[in-house]
């Protein structure tokens, strides 16, 4: 009896967590000026925030944030996998061009929705399920801010994402990935994690066209996804760049770089862009 009292304790400590996590999450999107909006998917809705310009072009970013907390101690799942600290929501507040955070299926205070069952966030949270719902999600957005040049941009598991999606959309000029989960088999067998067998894995896709430039950016400290998970599959992807970079850790400190980062793609795709100021 008193250990269901502290499971149950815990679950409602968790569950306090997770609302407190989106609802962070929407005051800081409000602050920066982002609009919210809820875009119908395939079977899912998803929450995005877009940041738009005063002078909008032709170039709209999408902002992929990573796994967030599918699991609680990696042995619960967890109820909402909300992040807790959005990076890419951080590095979007530093773009000048039209831009969106993009939402995963059941993330953000969506988790209680029918169709999310708890598999969507954990084994087949890059399943063609959850990548296609993203991308008709996204080609709504495309239709609303009528931009005709895609460049996709991803933390980790968001980075898994944007290579998925960039293939899907000939619109696509750029994929940026930080610290990306390119090769999801090699690091489930690395941490000890049960595969995720119901999940799309960009390291046994097809590489991207070589007209697409890409540039992948690897913490020599990470010891979440460590470069030597990333460099095999960048060496396979024509017109690709992996820059290591040291003392940076999986989080640490992409904020950092990331004007340089928005300059540098701008060159490379002749995209004019410019960090805030």
């Amino acid at each position: 009896m008193r250990l269901g009292f502290l499971l149950l304790l815990l679950d409602s400590t968790l569950a306090g967590c997770t609302v407190s996590n989106h609802k962070h999450i929407d005051a800081l999107a409000s602050s920066s000026g982002f609009e919210r909006r809820l875009v119908k998917g395939s079977m899912f809705e998803h929450v995005v925030w877009l940041n738009q310009p005063s002078r909008p072009g032709d170039t709209l970013h999408i902002y992929l944030e990573g796994d967030g907390s599918p699991w609680i101690r990696q042995f619960w799942v967890a109820s909402d996998p909300t992040p807790e600290n959005p990076l890419m929501l951080g590095l979007m507040q530093m773009d000048s061009v039209q831009s969106v955070y993009l939402g995963r299926p059941c993330y953000f205070g969506l988790a209680s929705r029918p169709a999310c069952e708890t598999r969507y966030w954990t084994g087949a949270r890059y399943s063609e399920t959850v990548v296609d719902s993203m991308q008709r999600a996204l080609n709504r957005v495309i239709d609303k801010t009528h931009t005709s040049e895609l460049v996709f941009m991803g933390h980790s598991g968001g980075g898994t994402l944007a290579m998925l999606l960039a293939e899907r959309f000939p619109q696509t000029r750029a994929v940026v990935t930080l610290a990306g989960n390119l090769d999801i088999d090699r690091w489930a067998e690395l941490h000890g994690y049960v595969p995720l067998q119901q999940s799309l894995n960009p390291a046994t896709r097809k590489p991207l066209s070589a007209d697409i430039y890409q540039l992948h950016l690897a913490g020599a400290a990470d010891r979440v996804i460590p470069p030597a998970i990333i460099e095999p599959v960048v060496a396979k992807q024509p017109g690709s760049r992996l820059e290591i970079i040291s003392n940076y850790n999986h989080n640490c400190c992409w904020k950092a770089i990331w004007p340089d980062i928005l300059q540098t793609v701008a060159s490379k795709t002749r995209i004019p862009s410019a960090p805030r100021p």
